[in-house]
């Protein structure tokens, strides 16, 4: 499995669309569904939640819960829909999270995840592995960091990711958890340092190309969240920087082949608005960037069935393609 790079789980965000888009910049990256609940997973529409195109793989499922048979559960129906991988979230601070005992939460209780995770491992073929912070409210010595990482390798994980902050369970939102508390890259570079047998992904505030090196000469891999989905063309750079690819699509080739999978999934009663939302970034930094998000504001609400109103992107795609001619 290559986790060199790969994309953050993210709420609201990393859904099958989403995936599907960014694997058309990137084949190399690590696609990562947004985090399921143990019981959506076995009582919900499986084929909604847990279904995908093979065209997304390599994907692997993160699933949240605390109950160790649920999770067992889940891991095997992971493994039934071919996911490369299934993932415990032990990091989310939301509310509604800690209400139902798991995410962050479960650094305060590493018995409980390490049986969890046990049982993830018996249950299936595929990697478990766990994300999580580095600290959790007061707690953030490395030494128990560290305690909690081994409980997570003798469960019979072989790989971490690591978020470089600690989570603030009260008085922060969970986007306020994404940049209050202070990136500490050092304590990652630690662990990886003391267990060196463990695959360590480092994950946090990483946005060029630049760092995502520095952290690969200690670290096994990079994780990257916002900065993708705010600026999902930044795959290209890594695409070209970091496994040395040559033939990147243009974003135009990008638009078109989303604008294909549009016509086919509003067939099958998706919803525009559903699909093209992720593309907002595509021109991010680019000229004519403001035309393109101001034209999918107005359009993607329109009705579904009025496909040829949706097919007017195009316009778009190929202004900004002339612009950007222009400009190079």
């Amino acid at each position: 499995m290559n986790r060199k790079i790969s994309v953050a789980p993210m709420m609201d965000c990393t859904d099958r669309h989403d995936r599907f888009f960014l694997r058309l910049i990137s084949k190399n990256v690590m696609l990562y569904s947004e985090m399921v609940a143990t019981k959506s997973a076995i009582h919900g529409d499986r084929e909604k939640i847990l279904g995908f195109r093979n065209e997304e793989q390599p994907v692997a499922l993160q699933v949240g819960g605390s109950d160790k048979k649920e999770l067992a559960q889940v891991a095997k129906l992971a493994e039934e829909y071919s996911y490369k991988e299934i993932n415990l979230n032990l990091g989310c601070p939301s509310k509604k999270v800690q209400k139902n005992s798991f995410g962050a939460c479960l650094m305060k209780e590493p018995d409980l995840v390490a049986e969890c995770l046990n049982e993830m491992v018996n249950a299936c073929n595929i990697p478990v592995t766990a994300k999580t912070r580095i600290g959790v409210d007061h707690i953030e010595d490395f030494d128990y960091l560290n305690k909690f990482v081994n409980k997570i390798k003798e469960a019979g994980c072989k790989t971490i990711i690591l978020h470089a902050r600690k989570a603030i369970l009260k008085g922060l939102t969970p986007k306020q958890n994404l940049s209050i508390p202070k990136l500490n890259y050092e304590r990652v570079y630690e662990i990886k340092k003391e267990n060196p047998d463990l695959e360590v992904i480092i994950n946090g505030g990483i946005t060029n190309t630049e760092d995502i090196k520095k952290h690969l000469e200690i670290c096994d891999g990079v994780m990257i969240g916002r900065a993708i989905y705010q600026n999902p063309y930044f795959l290209s750079e890594i695409e070209k920087e970091i496994f040395n690819t040559n033939n990147i699509p243009s974003r135009e080739d990008v638009a078109k082949e989303i604008l294909k999978y549009l016509e086919e999934e509003v067939k099958a009663g998706a919803k525009v608005n559903h699909i093209m939302r992720h593309t907002v970034g595509l021109y991010h930094g680019q000229p004519g960037s403001k035309d393109w998000k101001r034209y999918l504001s107005d359009n993607m609400m329109a009705r579904d069935s009025d496909f040829k109103k949706a097919k007017h992107i195009m316009t778009i795609v190929q202004n900004n393609e002339k612009a950007n001619q222009i400009n190079t």
